[in-house]
């Protein structure tokens, strides 16, 4: 038997994928969550085995409890159903550890197929999804930063805004937005949030 846990903040979707494995021998659905922070306590209360992870969830979002579940039980696979299917949505959650990652508007029967493969351990991908990656590892790789983008980076890490950075470099304060979106583009990320964090991953930062 396959448990399994649907994580979404939406009861009425949560209530028409409970009803998706209602009559399946081998599928068993544990238990519920409304939130990413309730989704990986009760994955592990209720020793389950899948998870179908939403992303955009309150509390704690699909790729921090995905990351979370990685760590606290890494037995534990995740599969991602959801609407969004942009690089910087598919890329964080394949990275911090989900094993499949799949549209809402997946068919009931390809959804229990992915179900069964990701209670297996296989990797599957909603051929957009797999667009994204196939994309990313296509990517040239000689995207460095130059001194002045990486300059604004570490002021951006360091508290500093847009106009603060500019005084302190003596430059326009167009020329930091024009700086960060080229930061943006280069580490593949659309946020200043989301920058600071690849650059520490990369070991951009000090």
């Amino acid at each position: 038997m396959i448990r399994i846990l649907i994580a979404d903040d939406h009861p009425i979707v949560r209530n028409g994928l409970r009803g998706a494995f209602a009559d399946l021998p081998d599928v068993e659905v544990a238990g519920e969550a409304a939130n990413g922070r309730e989704a990986v306590t009760e994955a592990v209360r209720l020793d389950v085995d899948v998870v179908l992870m939403d992303l955009r969830m309150p509390e704690m979002n699909g790729v921090q409890a995905i990351a979370a579940l990685a760590q606290t039980a890494p037995s534990i696979h995740v599969l991602v159903l959801t609407t969004f299917d942009s690089e910087t949505d598919v890329l964080p959650a394949v990275e911090a550890g989900a094993t499949g990652y799949l549209l809402k508007d997946t068919p009931p029967e390809d959804l229990i197929r992915a179900v069964r493969a990701a209670h297996r351990g296989e990797s599957v991908l909603a051929p957009s999804a797999a667009s994204q990656l196939i994309g990313r590892v296509r990517k040239p790789t000689g995207l460095a930063l130059s001194n002045r983008e990486l300059e604004v980076l570490q002021l951006v890490a360091d508290g500093a805004s847009n106009r603060e950075a500019a005084r302190l470099l003596f430059v326009s304060e167009a020329s930091i937005k024009t700086h960060l979106q080229h930061v943006y583009d280069k580490l593949g990320v659309r946020d200043r949030a989301a920058a600071v964090g690849e650059g520490y991953r990369r070991g951009l930062l000090r």
